[in-house]
């Protein structure tokens, strides 16, 4: 006869084991690193004046939105990459960001960036908020973006 104590004993120290390890395998602090720097490498893609980095980290199924008009959607890479062209045709950038926050699901599939948004004197003029994706090839793409406004967004 099996014992229950022996049993319950056994299957909650497997479960405690279990549990270390979806603990370990979700999207912990290394795989918010992984996309904080995907994040600042794209932010230093326009600082480096370099579209084709720039681009590299762009989805092919991207929505970039909260253009002039606050509501405009760019869809897809090569509306995106039009739109952001002549951001790169000068000598210095024109505005540059970082990331203050980044959170993973835990599946470590999606991620979620956000954080100010600097004019070329260094002055906050607004924030950014971006949806990563971890796509096919292994690498974190921009899948949404949107920036808003100092006046509207804290």
């Amino acid at each position: 006869m099996i014992d229950r104590r022996s049993l319950l004993a056994g299957a909650a120290a497997a479960l405690g084991t279990a549990a270390v390890r979806l603990r370990a395998q979700s999207p912990s602090g290394s795989v918010r690193e992984t996309v904080g720097n995907a994040e600042r490498a794209f932010a230093d893609s326009m600082a480096k004046r370099d579209f084709t980095a720039f681009s590299s980290f762009v989805s092919a199924e991207a929505v970039f939105s909260g253009g002039p008009d606050g509501n405009t959607a760019l869809r897809g890479r090569d509306a995106v990459l039009k739109a952001w062209k002549p951001f790169f045709e000068a000598a210095t950038a024109p505005f540059s960001w970082t990331p203050d926050l980044v959170e993973v699901i835990e599946s470590g599939t999606l991620a979620m960036t956000s954080g100010p948004v600097f004019d070329a004197k260094g002055q906050r003029t607004g924030r950014f908020n971006s949806v990563w994706r971890l796509e096919a090839d292994r690498r974190w793409r921009v899948l949404f973006d949107r920036g808003c406004p100092a006046a509207r967004c804290s």
